[in-house]
């Protein structure tokens, strides 16, 4: 859909409250939706309601409505376009309320929650876990916070692994990090999976199709050329445990790598990481494999401004293409973050219209 389509087309959506629509009385004071999804932190929805300032005030204020908004009651956020598809961007509990009282203005009220992966947040634990795969640990924790779990098998059996008063989420977050796996809830599933970085991508943009705003930002600091875990066998202590990382899981479309043209610019440079025990080769293979991948997908970051899409999502690649796109940025991006806000009226409160801020890295052009 081209831009000029775009303005045909009236921002459209739709909230529900523990699966049933939000009353209409409800509706008619919103007036702004935001959404924040991330593949690093729990995705976060905020509605912001306010009292119309063209009528009098409703009979109950909506701070006052029972049991509308309850904490941990379960939000659905749905957006989109009139003559279009309005679809589910994300489903989470309730987890702040925030009202704000004014004498020269109507009560207002901001509703704020998180996906599901909060509940991996409450309370901090000291355990372990013998003889598992980080996949078998991830599954354990999403069915302990009655999520389903959708995991990807991450190979490597650990003898010993230990939660040091840490969150379920600190936990696991960690663990995925090492291995460049990322942690994400969609609903009550709980994945954890590779970085997707090598698939394909599901949508282009392009300044003749929603693309508003692109601002890539390249940088060599930090780059190396192969990353180096070492350590040592814990039963002969003599036995040095090495593993090399210095192989991309793709180029995402481009020629050479952060770290291909770091070593050419400058020189040789090799990363060495001794700070986490490691108790075999295999281990060690996979961490410095995990470690050289999420240095090089930092070589280009940036974020951009389209129309509002809800197929644009965190966690997967996207293409930016077009004339108007220097030929080098041109290409695949790994979206990290993905910022939809709806202004549902234009007001004091700003503008309406339905935009969607994205951040992105890369790994070579």
């Amino acid at each position: 859909m081209t831009n000029a389509s775009r303005e045909l087309y009236l921002p459209d959506f739709d909230v529900l409250i523990n699966k049933s629509p939000i009353p209409l009385d409800a509706e008619l004071q919103l007036i702004r939706i935001t959404v924040d999804e991330d593949v690093n932190i729990p995705s976060m929805f905020t509605l912001e309601f306010a009292g119309l300032d063209e009528r009098p005030l409703p009979d109950i204020p909506i701070i006052d409505k029972p049991n509308l908004f309850e904490i941990g009651g379960e939000i659905t956020v749905k957006l989109g376009y009139h003559h279009g598809k309005i679809e589910e961007v994300i489903v989470g509990e309730i987890i702040a309320l925030e009202p704000e009282f004014h004498f020269q203005l109507p009560p207002s009220l901001r509703v704020r929650g998180y996906d599901r992966r909060h509940r991996l947040q409450r309370g901090s634990k000291t355990r372990t876990f013998l003889n598992k795969k980080d996949s078998d640990i991830a599954r354990k924790i999403a069915q302990e916070a009655k999520l389903t779990p959708e995991v990807v098998d991450s190979k490597i059996s650990h003898e010993y692994v230990l939660q040091a008063n840490q969150t379920d989420w600190e936990f696991l977050q960690a663990r995925a990090c090492q291995i460049q796996y990322e942690v994400v809830v969609e609903d009550k599933k709980l994945f954890f999976r590779p970085v997707s970085n090598d698939k394909p991508e599901i949508m282009t943009l392009t300044f003749m199709d929603d693309l508003l705003e692109f601002y890539p930002f390249v940088s060599a600091m930090g780059q190396v050329d192969e990353i180096t875990v070492q350590g040592w066998d814990p039963l002969q202590k003599k036995q040095k445990i090495v593993g090399r990382g210095n192989k991309e899981v793709s180029k995402m479309g481009g020629k050479k790598t952060g770290a291909a043209q770091s070593q050419a610019a400058f020189s040789k440079a090799t990363g060495v990481w001794t700070s986490h025990p490691v108790r075999t080769e295999q281990e060690a293979e996979q961490l410095a494999k995990a470690n050289f991948n999420a240095g090089i997908l930092s070589f280009i970051t940036g974020e951009g401004l389209c129309h509002g899409r809800t197929d644009l999502k965190a966690g997967k690649v996207i293409k930016i293409d077009g004339e108007r796109i220097g030929k080098q940025y041109r290409g695949q991006y790994y979206v990290t973050k993905v910022n939809h806000r709806l202004n549902i009226r234009t007001s004091r409160y700003g503008q309406g219209g339905y935009y969607t801020h994205f951040t992105f890295q890369r790994n070579a052009f």
